[in-house]
């Protein structure tokens, strides 16, 4: 593409890619050390959990291949609130206020929409809801997915103003 609007296209994708990358890691990594330490989670397992969505309960008999399948989902479901986040920061003045409220905001919002909308509706299905476990998977969502996407949309809308 020539253009403002293929510079600006070329800019987007190039700011959301690696931001895509850093976030989906940090989720995955923190996961995979956080469970396996605390609750006894073998990753396996984890990326097995993560594959349930769509195969459900027979994911955990898949080996590695339903693992890899989780691991490959996870990152697609990174892919996806990392391109929500970029699309709404410039419309959404409330996340340009500042890169700690808006990490907490967007990570909070991600944790509430993936316990109470995405999982009920995947083939994990429905499942009681439990303060704790819930609040943990928000501290790593904010941790691992809202403060690198606020840090760095932020920096990439910045630069981009700075160049009008």
């Amino acid at each position: 593409m020539t253009g403002a609007a293929g510079t600006r296209g070329r800019g987007l994708l190039g700011a959301l890619v690696p931001a895509w990358l850093i976030a989906g890691t940090l989720d995955i990594g923190i996961a995979s050390t956080w469970y396996p330490l605390t609750a006894g989670a073998h990753v396996l397992r984890i990326y097995q959990g993560i594959a349930s969505g769509i195969l459900g309960a027979r994911a955990f008999d898949g080996g590695l291949a339903t693992a890899a399948l989780g691991l490959a989902c996870h990152y697609l479901i990174a892919l996806i609130w990392t391109a929500i986040y970029f699309l709404a920061y410039p419309r959404l003045p409330l996340l340009r206020r500042g890169r700690s409220a808006s990490a907490v905001l967007y990570g909070c919002f991600v944790s509430a929409a993936m316990t109470f909308i995405v999982l009920p509706l995947s083939n994990v299905g429905p499942r009681p809801f439990r303060l704790q476990p819930f609040v943990i998977a928000t501290v790593i969502l904010i941790i691992a997915i809202g403060t690198p996407l606020a840090i760095l949309a932020d920096h990439h809308y910045a630069r981009r103003a700075a160049t009008r």
